[in-house]
């Protein structure tokens, strides 16, 4: 049976949907925060039995709205650069050179600090999926993306191809493993760690140009 569009709805029908929706998306919210939050307490990847009990669901739950444990990273891939970018606010693009740098490394310190334990666990599963494998290089894209941003007066100076590898190599000064050996395995502060990338990139970037 075909509905008639004329046919108004039942009275409380759309809240009924709306609330079901409402809850669905809450559950997978809150499977998606589990999973972030297991990643957080061990390196190793959690069973499907431990995220729904982190989360307070059944094992089922997590099938109904996650085809596996792959669809669960890659959601939660989605997840983390939505708010990794509502977090790192764009500011002092137009400052000195010593307030830029502070506000980049600091910046992505942060990320770093809180993403670190999702991003090795994409890497572990990258050549499962080209889907994740195309999530892991748009991150990596965002990073030269701010990097360029923030050090276009400097990068100014530079031909094209010196431009190109200098990005690289701010990119891979600043990746996460880097930050998460600094902070792991030498035991560094995030204050000291972030003084450490300050003035390396300070030494690699060229001088900056006299303002206009």
């Amino acid at each position: 049976m075909v509905d008639d569009p004329a046919v108004p709805e039942p009275p409380g029908r759309n809240r009924r949907v709306d609330g079901r929706r409402l809850r669905s998306e809450r559950t997978r919210r809150l499977i998606i925060e589990a999973y972030l939050d297991l990643l957080r307490d061990s390196p190793e990847a959690p069973t499907a039995a431990q995220i729904a009990n982190r989360a307070g669901y059944s094992v089922r739950s997590v099938f109904e709205r996650f085809d596996d444990l792959l669809a669960l990273a890659l959601a939660t891939a989605d997840h983390a650069r939505a708010q990794a970018i509502a977090q790192a606010v764009i500011r002092n693009v137009d400052g000195d050179r010593r307030t830029r740098l502070r506000t980049q490394v600091e910046t992505r310190a942060q990320t770093c600090e809180q993403w670190l334990p999702l991003w090795r666990a994409l890497l572990i599963h990258q050549n499962e999926s080209e889907l994740l494998k195309e999530r892991i290089e748009s991150m990596r894209q965002a990073i030269v993306a701010r990097l360029q941003l923030m050090y276009r007066p400097e990068l100014s100076t530079l031909p094209e191809p010196e431009q190109k590898q200098l990005l690289i190599a701010l990119e891979a000064l600043t990746d996460f493993e880097n930050w998460g050996r600094m902070r792991n395995h030498y035991g560094l502060s995030v204050e000291a760690a972030c003084d450490i990338w300050i003035k390396a990139i300070d030494r690699m970037l060229p001088p900056t140009p006299p303002a206009s």
